[in-house]
């Protein structure tokens, strides 16, 4: 009942709405997870997944709704400027729910100060930052009481970043493709990892979150819109498949309009890169 009190429609005349809805659901999905599978034996193992799983739930119907959407654009419309024009709408809609989720997870990871929430994400955050030693960098991050210190640092360069950026470009591709909606689960999925990583470098401080968030988000904005990009690029794909077939002279249009949003979105992730190796740590050590 919940994902449908939405009606993605209303959206149209206005993004900025999708914000809230990214607290809603985000918030929801924290603590439906903190009530009732926290003290599961089982089942609070998977906390962090079943977080993601609940975010996809609630967003279906919209990210449905947009995508079937922006594909009838797509059949009309051809050039970079006018692809960029056309689908900017719903991008930036996809950013609002993302920084929703954002939010969300990181005021009520913190508040609740229950890091079982999120142990998926910080096993992620771990092995990304110390991946010599995993183990230790979760039992240290584990224990919020016993916290002496911030996040870890690490020394990387733009190429590994790029690198593994274009992965989940990637991944994020193929799954809307298979999966129309499905990308969503990639995005819902970052914003949780960012929010457990906000956890870790505020030291499970509240008063500390809009600096983590900046920390974080600096060179997270183009690069979570580089795979909001993609998965509205996949979408559309899948979709004009679907309604046209390959041999059908639309699809050939479609594919063109694919190809400038996938450019777009390796553009994006460029840029997400150099301001990560260059930019951020010039504020935040």
């Amino acid at each position: 009942m919940l994902e449908s009190l939405v009606n993605p429609k209303r959206v149209e005349k206005g993004s900025w709405k999708m914000f809230f809805i990214g607290l809603l659901y985000g918030s929801l999905s924290l603590l439906l997870v903190h009530w009732f599978f926290s003290r599961d034996a089982v089942l609070s193992k998977f906390s962090g997944m079943i977080v993601v799983l609940f975010c996809v739930m609630f967003s279906l119907p919209f990210i449905y709704y947009v995508i079937k959407k922006e594909e009838k654009q797509d059949e009309q419309i051809e050039g970079v400027l006018h692809v960029w024009k056309a689908h900017s709408d719903a991008i930036f809609a996809f950013m609002w729910l993302f920084l929703g989720f954002l939010i969300a997870f990181s005021f009520w990871y913190i508040l609740l100060q229950n890091t079982s929430l999120f142990n998926a994400q910080l096993e992620t955050y771990c092995m990304i930052n110390s991946p010599g030693g995993i183990e230790n960098c979760v039992a240290k991050y584990s224990d919020i009481q016993g916290m002496m210190s911030g996040a870890s640092t690490s020394v990387v360069n733009f190429l590994s970043i790029i690198e593994n950026n274009i992965y989940v470009m990637i991944f994020t591709l193929l799954l809307s493709l298979i999966f129309g909606a499905g990308a969503i689960f990639v995005l819902a999925w970052n914003a949780s990892v960012i929010a457990s990583a906000i956890g870790v470098f505020t030291r499970y401080h509240l008063a500390q979150v809009p600096i983590g968030l900046l920390r974080y988000m600096i060179h997270g904005v183009p690069e979570i819109a580089a795979y909001f990009v993609t998965a509205l690029a996949g979408g559309i794909l899948g979709t004009g498949i679907i309604r046209h077939g390959i041999k059908d002279k639309r699809f050939l249009h479609i594919i063109e309009n694919v190809t400038i949003l996938l450019f777009i979105s390796l553009a994006l992730l460029v840029i997400a890169g150099l301001m990560e190796v260059y930019l951020t740590p010039l504020f935040f050590k």
